[in-house]
């Protein structure tokens, strides 16, 4: 079956990921691309929206696509970078705001029957985030919609099926986004609204018995979501050819390498556990910095793995849990990598010596449409709900070098906090916790002694894609009781405290 597609031309937003999850979120396959690699195959996609960007259309360095090939020919709709360089370029102008309009706002005028507008009236709150403003609009522009502030914030180019907005519809903030875009790409573009996760589960498998044929596959197993569900895609594709290896470098939570091999077991997948711990924590021994870490774990990981996968005959393919997000942010808006803020540990191939062709059947796909995915072939809902694990595991959450002992403190921590936001009833109101052992003493005292023994940081968010996230304001009756059970439970630690830094500026993990 072929969907119809949009394409987004991103210009460097922020929000670029998210106005592709809305449009999914629609029933409505959508790709990423920079706005200087435009595909040449444009005839495939039914619609295309410009990003935001935080570039000036005044600048003499602004980006300036040719989208002769776009405008006029496809249905398009123009994002705040988007909506200022369509006005910019086409015979409209743009200066500099007085005031930076940045946050809500409130629709004061709206052009009556206008289909872009349907079920969205004055009073509508959006999201505005920008620091020039559209002064007047372009050539053959007509006004469709003002705030307060903002008087051109919607218009449209007459003559052509072109749309724009100084607002941002993809961010929650703006209460009528979602029905925008339905408006535009439904009612106006006439995209098909037919990607569902079922069809996608019939596809992909179709894709990898043509892809695949008879060929053995091995994958690395983590426990985790993404590798769960790509396992049981191949597993659909090609049953018995498929060789999941699941390897416990020493670093997964307590009790985790068993449990998930028992898991396994029930979903009919060939699995074999590995456990390499001494090997990883040999590796590991004296290194203190996190990129340092990373790429030990990785490079032992490819030589145990590569060690089991030559005792299979004859494989040819390695499969990987690879996801959307992994890819695009991979390439900044000007076609180069982005910068590495921490390295992904499945992105960037494998070495020449493993000789292995990579299929990714997930790489179109979003963490929660991952979930979607694999909650339609009948996937265990607890093992969908598990909130995301780094690939280096305890490693990063163990800040300076990693010991034996040091894994032992933050598992028994670990343990008790996941177990306590499970029995309070609060791990599925959470996106992702973990405990995180810190490189410094405090004292304390217990009984009549003195202590001088390690601190733990607790950290729990609430996200949609890790992209953003906010710390959760866990009830300070479940915190006193987790507090209070670390101490008491897990030797060696004798103070705890509680992250409530956001991402941005903060990260998720502490390394």
């Amino acid at each position: 079956m072929q969907h119809d597609k949009v394409l987004i031309l991103d210009f460097g937003s922020q929000y670029t990921q998210l106005i592709a999850r809305r449009v999914r979120e629609l029933n409505i396959y959508s790709e990423i691309h920079p706005f200087n690699k435009i595909p040449t195959q444009i005839h495939e996609y039914k619609a295309v929206i410009l990003s935001g960007s935080p570039m000036s259309v005044r600048s003499k360095d602004a980006f300036h696509p040719d989208l002769s090939n776009i405008r006029g020919q496809k249905p398009v709709l123009a994002v705040c970078y988007g909506a200022q360089y369509l006005a910019h370029f086409s015979g409209g102008e743009v200066a500099e705001s007085n005031t930076r309009e940045y946050g809500r706002a409130n629709l004061n005028f709206v052009q009556e029957n206008e289909p872009f507008f349907n079920n969205i009236s004055v009073g509508s709150q959006v999201w505005m985030s920008h620091s020039d403003t559209i002064k007047s609009l372009p050539t053959n522009g007509k006004l469709l919609a003002s705030t307060h502030d903002v008087e051109n914030a919607a218009y449209k180019i007459e003559g052509e099926t072109t749309y724009a907005i100084q607002f941002h519809p993809e961010v929650y903030h703006s209460t009528d986004g979602k029905q925008l875009l339905e408006n535009f790409l439904i009612n106006i573009a006439h995209v098909n609204p037919d990607w569902t996760p079922n069809a996608f589960v019939e596809e992909t498998v179709e894709e990898l018995k043509e892809k695949l044929g008879n060929d053995k596959v091995v994958l690395g197993l983590s426990g985790g979501v993404d590798s769960s569900v790509a396992a049981m895609l191949l597993h659909k594709a090609i049953g018995e050819n498929l060789y999941c290896i699941f390897v416990n470098n020493g670093l997964l939570r307590k009790d985790e390498f068993t449990n998930v091999l028992k898991q396994y077991e029930g979903m009919g997948l060939n699995v074999k556990g590995v456990d390499a711990s001494a090997r990883f924590l040999d590796a590991l021994a004296g290194l203190s910095d996190p990129e340092q870490k990373r790429k030990a774990i990785g490079r032992v990981f490819i030589e145990v793995f590569d060690d089991e996968a030559a005792q299979i005959k004859d494989v040819t393919w390695l499969a990987q849990g690879t996801i959307y997000p992994d890819v695009i942010e991979s390439v900044s808006a000007t076609g180069g990598p982005s910068a590495t803020i921490k390295s992904h540990h499945n992105v960037g191939g494998l070495p020449d010596f493993m000789k292995l062709k990579i299929v990714e059947p997930l790489k179109a796909l979003f963490k929660d449409e991952v979930r979607r995915v694999g909650a339609s072939m009948g996937m265990d809902s607890q093992l969908l709900g598990r909130h995301p694990f780094p690939g280096p595991g305890l490693a990063i959450r163990i800040l300076g070098d990693i010991t034996a002992e040091k894994v032992r403190i933050l598992q028994e921590v670990d343990a008790v906090f996941i177990n306590g936001l499970k029995k309070w009833e609060l791990y599925d109101k959470v996106w992702q916790a973990g405990a995180i052992l810190l490189p410094v003493n405090s004292v304390g005292v217990m009984g009549d002694e003195r202590t001088y023994e390690k601190v733990v940081a607790l950290r729990a968010v609430e996200s949609t894609d890790g992209m953003t996230a906010d710390w959760v304001d866990l009830p300070y009756a479940f915190l006193q009781k987790v507090s209070n059970d670390i101490i008491n439970k897990v030797k060696g630690v004798n103070r705890v405290v509680y992250d409530i830094s956001s991402k941005p500026p903060a990260t998720i993990e502490w390394e």
